[in-house]
């Protein structure tokens, strides 16, 4: 298999090197490296969601497909009462998650290597947040729909970003058949966020 952000153990020569972004009004540094998604900076999409998303003081959070870890420490910062559980397949990437955390003294925050949803299938969560890898595949992408629907409490809800172009009618209907409330909340630059509500 070629090698990608969403591979299990990317081959990619390590390329270290650190990015400091403001993401709702808190200023984080950030380690990145070769063979994790976005890895020059924080894309347009996990900002926009970073930007959109509510999440309660208290809530318990899951991040889907963490990367190096931009949105759940974001979300970190807004559940200061709660917690945010953080996966990602990709070994690397859960590595520079627990590096940022740390280096961002970000403490309420586990953060697992998972397959999809498979190594949290047992917790509870208020809100999944997810800017899910389009390139794995749109089953990929809705089997995360369907996963979070499970971990989800309900009145939990699940946020997707996801391009027009990548698809997000379809996922806008997936969602539907899986939720039944599923609701735009804003798109900007070709990009939707949406809300799907358990």
């Amino acid at each position: 298999m070629s090698d990608h952000y969403y591979s299990q153990k990317p081959a990619a020569k390590h390329d270290l090197h650190t990015v400091e972004e403001v993401l709702r009004g808190n200023k984080l540094s950030f380690e990145t490296d070769a063979g994790v998604f976005s890895k020059k900076g924080v894309d347009f999409g996990s900002r926009l969601l970073i930007d959109t998303m509510e999440i309660a003081r208290n809530a318990a959070v899951l991040d889907v497909g963490c990367g190096y870890g931009p949105i759940g420490l974001s979300a970190a910062l807004l559940a200061a009462g709660g917690s945010v559980t953080m996966v990602d397949i990709n070994e690397r990437a859960v590595e520079l998650s627990r590096r940022n955390a740390a280096r961002n003294r970000i403490a309420n925050v586990k953060i697992v290597q998972s397959d999809l949803l498979a190594e949290v299938k047992e917790m509870a969560f208020d809100v999944v947040l997810t800017n899910p890898p389009i390139r794995a595949g749109k089953e990929t992408v809705h089997r995360i729909f369907e996963q979070a629907y499970d971990v989800l409490k309900p009145g939990g809800a699940l946020w997707v970003v996801i391009q027009k172009k990548q698809g997000a009618p379809s996922a806008f209907a997936k969602l539907e058949t899986i939720y039944g409330q599923t609701i735009e909340v804003t798109k900007d630059k070709g990009y939707r966020i949406l809300k799907a509500i358990k």
